[in-house]
């Protein structure tokens, strides 16, 4: 593999001048995403469409940006913001904890305390809305209390994770597809991002039921077994892990009043370990998310429907065929809650 295809592109000069020219400013983290400050998240009056357009195209390449404030935002300012970006609307499919602000349905709240919120959530990398097709272009997330003793968020970049992989893993991914355990959607394992054109890996590790092979000779498509799917898991989990160390992942810690948008196509995402942890030992940890309609389906090759009906018998003989709203165990004794 070549270095520089492991870049994840620098921020675009035109679209820093854009952001500038309406008050705020745009500077990098490293390795990826971006911070955003100046721009008031709390005015009803929308940013300009172009500004709005050079941001999200920032989330695209980099992953996510980082809305950094001085004030806290209410939950009104929190969803008119996150419809700022994909579908420019809201779709959300979460419970209600008890806790949320009037017990909006829009808010999907998150706590290492039960009674703050709910816990446990994310453990393994995944993309929010795997079990839909048209899979949440964007999502929110809102800190309304950070631990006192940290626990942030580990990002990845799929363009990236891709490019990391040999090619002949590559080839093999590219035939993969797929078969969400709880609804039966069916996504590719490797999907061309609509905004940045990068091919990109995706792959849910506590939701996926089944992962269906395309043969090399052209014949149809076969499951993978228990075996290969465990390795497929491994490798995935390991690649986007390397990049803690590569250059393309990292752990955001949030600090009070952040608001962090992500694009859901181009990075993977799962909680760290910290943020799980008990608020007797790490703090108390509360955290809003919102999710983003979707553009357009996230579809599989067209040989393969959208849609598998995950809870009959499989259609590809033996293999994994394994419904639930947990999936495919590829390893014991590891978180797995959605």
């Amino acid at each position: 593999m070549k270095t520089d295809e492991l870049t994840i592109a620098p921020l675009d000069p035109a679209r820093v001048a854009r952001v500038e020219s309406c008050g705020g400013t745009i500077t990098p983290l490293g390795p990826l995403g971006a911070e955003v400050r100046g721009i008031d998240l709390t005015s009803e009056t929308l940013p300009d469409p172009e500004v709005v357009r050079a941001l999200e195209l920032e989330m695209a390449n980099r992953g996510f940006i980082v809305f950094k404030n001085d004030q806290p935002l209410s939950v009104d300012d929190f969803l008119r913001a996150s419809c700022l970006w994909g579908g420019r609307a809201l779709h959300s499919t979460h419970g209600i904890h008890p806790a949320t602000p009037g017990n909006n349905p829009h808010i999907f709240r998150l706590s290492n305390d039960r009674r703050a919120g709910i816990p446990g959530v994310g453990p393994q990398w995944h993309n929010d809305g795997s079990f839909i097709a048209a899979t949440f272009s964007h999502s929110g997330y809102h800190i309304i209390r950070p631990a006192e003793k940290g626990g942030g968020t580990y990002f990845a970049h799929q363009g990236a994770a891709y490019d990391a992989l040999p090619q002949n893993r590559q080839a093999y991914w590219r035939r993969l597809s797929s078969v969400n355990s709880a609804s039966g959607v069916v996504h590719p394992v490797v999907h061309k991002h609509p905004i940045s054109g990068r091919l990109c890996i995706w792959l849910h590790l506590g939701m996926t039921g089944a992962v269906i092979e395309k043969r090399t000779d052209g014949d149809g498509f076969r499951l993978l077994n228990a075996d290969e799917l465990t390795r497929l898991c491994h490798e995935y989990n390991d690649i986007l892990n390397a990049g803690l160390e590569n250059g393309y992942a990292a752990v955001y810690d949030y600090r009070e009043n952040d608001c962090v948008f992500i694009d859901n196509l181009a990075v993977a995402h799962r909680a760290s370990p910290e943020a799980h942890l008990p608020p007797e030992q790490q703090g108390l940890r509360i955290m809003h998310r919102s999710t983003v309609k979707g553009v357009h389906n996230l579809a599989p090759t067209a040989e393969l429907p959208q849609f598998l009906n995950i809870d009959g018998p499989s259609p590809f003989g033996e293999g994994v065929w394994k419904s639930g709203g947990v999936g495919f165990r590829w390893e014991d004794d590891i978180p797995m809650q959605n």
